[in-house]
């Protein structure tokens, strides 16, 4: 009952006292009027919480959506945790980005997002650092180490349906915030739920003296630290290859195009129905270029048009890359993880050919999330250089990075399967229009040897041995449902007893990461952070392939991923694939359940 009544005071101050938003307002006042009880609760008993992209949700009214208030309310804490956390946080000031989402039944744009995070900081006399146009995501964590600012924030929902929208935010190392900076200032938040005097005021950013536009010295110095990892410029000027991009509706095309220009090359072909933003993404039937194919579909015409062999796409924020190669008439969309085979492979020869006499192999770092091909492992087992795993989120990765730097190490590559690449360290996060042009350099490359970005893969594999994966998601949204079907595998044979086998398969070991349990381990503890506020188990079985289960952090998904690793000798593809498809199909059928939970298939 206080619950409600604290609710109602909330929505009092914040809706109908200060309505500066009419729409999101009259979405409130008519589930009010209609006796919509449980959807009032579903959108006012909650808050927005940080997952593995920041804070993600619809846009409309409440508080676990994204709107005008829920973005000055969360740039409020984000304020009085970092004045708390720095002594200089006015003199240094804060990063501000935005993609090019909208939607008009909520009046909600990025832009508008973004100039209210803005107007929060200018109010309280912190300099801003406000781009005058659209930027893809890894400009913000670009930004943040170039001007040394505190902290900075993207208003994006990335590959999300059109009706969601985000805030993501990073410290001042570049990196995506993690513990225990989300939690702390999800209670600064909560101490500051009445907006302030000038929150609401998104002038500002036209007015105040304190905002500057960092777009053309970012851009220029971006552009130009990109050729750091450019290693053949005179073959890119003279290549006859051919490539398409696509920018899915989102802010990818000016910025790609640009990024070719700097590696030499002749700017990629655009496909000219998607080159331009358009928060409906009216020609997909989802924004998100790793569904493969059918999103793919206009680019894939075009390239076949204009005989181009590559097609790149980045999704709507730029900060992931998909590639597709032309193949005899047909077409071959690579995954994530046979991305990260040919970028690791790449990224590691051309350090080899190109470091000084005396570097050590042993200070060379790969990474990848946990979910993620353990590729990069046989590589680095091989050439003798370093991997690390870390917990599936960017966020972790670039910290990661970042202390690795510090302490004096070299990192040529770091991924996560979801199509997310780190080619070098300018940008500690993932960066779609870096990994756009490193791939178009390696086809250019590697035509010269007459081998396909698919041969050459192939040539990996047998190198560094066969890593056959799959990786997939059901819909599900019910988190009861989510909770029960991991509890049940947590209690399976018995109070917490972890199942021995799935089907006929036996498991080797058990790793927990919700609840910190690593069956490998002799403390039975996991090396890996726990993660309580996520779902996410991990099966180790007798035949060497690993799979794990886990939600998603951005989408209402559970998501399962499965890899057959096998070593250089073992060369007989068909029946490593024939035992990983027979594996999935029985940890679908006896984990997850999909008929008896009521989950959604990934649609074809």
């Amino acid at each position: 009952m206080m619950c409600c009544m604290q609710l109602a005071w909330e929505i009092g101050i914040s809706y109908l006292v200060d309505p500066k938003n009419q729409k999101t307002k009259e979405q409130i006042e008519n589930l009010l009027q209609n006796g919509k009880h449980k959807e009032l609760r579903d959108r006012l008993c909650c808050r927005l919480t940080f997952g593995t992209a920041g804070l993600r949700s619809a846009m409309g009214a409440g508080f676990c959506y994204i709107n005008d208030l829920t973005v000055i309310q969360s740039t409020q804490g984000i304020y009085k945790y970092l004045e708390r956390c720095f002594s200089d946080f006015k003199q240094r000031g804060f990063v501000v980005g935005y993609d090019t989402r909208g939607q008009v039944t909520s009046n909600c744009s990025s832009k508008k997002l973004a100039k209210l995070t803005a107007a929060v900081l200018l109010a309280k006399d912190v300099p801003v650092y406000f781009f005058s146009t659209y930027v893809p995501t890894p400009f913000v964590p670009y930004a943040v180490q170039q001007l040394k600012a505190v902290a900075g924030v993207m208003i994006t929902a990335s590959h999300n349906r059109k009706e969601d929208n985000g805030y993501k935010v990073y410290w001042e190392n570049g990196a995506q915030i993690k513990s225990p900076h989300d939690k702390e200032i999800i209670k600064c938040i909560e101490e500051c739920v009445e907006p302030w005097n000038g929150s609401w005021n998104e002038n500002l950013v036209d007015t105040s003296p304190l905002r500057q536009d960092p777009l053309k010295k970012i851009c220029d110095s971006y552009m130009e630290d990109l050729k750091k990892i450019c290693y053949h410029r005179e073959l890119n000027m003279q290549t006859n290859l051919k490539f398409v991009h696509t920018s899915f509706h989102g802010v990818g095309h000016d910025y790609v195009q640009w990024a070719f220009k700097a590696f030499g090359f002749q700017p990629p072909i655009p496909v000219p129905e998607q080159k331009d933003p358009d928060p409906d993404f009216s020609t997909v039937k989802c924004p998100n270029p790793e569904e493969g194919e059918s999103v793919l579909e206009l680019s894939l015409r075009l390239a076949e048009k204009e005989n181009a062999k590559v097609v790149v796409a980045t999704d709507p924020d730029a900060d992931r890359l998909a590639v597709a190669e032309q193949q005899n008439g047909c077409w071959k969309v690579f995954t994530g993880n046979e991305l990260a085979a040919l970028f690791g492979w790449w990224m590691f020869s051309r350090w080899k050919e190109n470091c000084s006499k005396d570097a050590d192999v042993k200070n060379v770092y790969m990474l990848a999330t946990t979910v993620s091909s353990k590729i990069l492992r046989a590589i680095a087992l091989k050439e003798g250089f370093n991997f690390e795993e870390t917990l599936p989120g960017f966020k972790w990765i670039g910290s990661r990075v970042k202390d690795l730097l510090d302490n004096g190490k070299e990192v040529l590559f770091a991924f996560e399967e979801s199509i997310g690449f780190m080619c070098g360290t300018s940008v500690l996060d993932k960066d779609g229009v870096s990994a756009a042009v490193v791939i178009a350099e390696m086809a250019a490359y590697l035509e010269t040897k007459n081998l396909s970005l698919a041969q050459k893969l192939l040539e990996v594999y047998e190198t560094y041995g066969y890593h056959i994966s799959k990786t997939s998601y059901f819909l599900c949204y019910d988190p009861p449902t989510i909770k029960r079907i991991f509890e049940r595998l947590r209690n399976f044979d018995g109070p917490q007893s972890y199942p021995k086998f799935c089907g006929d398969y036996s498991i080797l070991h058990v790793r927990d990461i919700t609840t910190g349990y690593d069956s490998s381990q002799p403390s039975k503890k996991s090396v890996l952070p726990v993660s309580k506020s996520s779902q996410m188990i991990t099966f180790t079985f007798q035949n060497g392939c690993v799979a794990t289960l886990r939600t998603s952090g951005t989408e209402p998904k559970i998501k399962y991923y499965a890899e057959m690793c096998a070593l250089p000798e073992q060369s007989d593809r068909s029946v490593l694939e024939e035992e990983r498809q027979k594996l999935v199909e029985a940890l679908i059928e006896n984990f997850l359940e999909p008929d008896k939970n009521g989950l959604i298939w990934r649609s074809a």
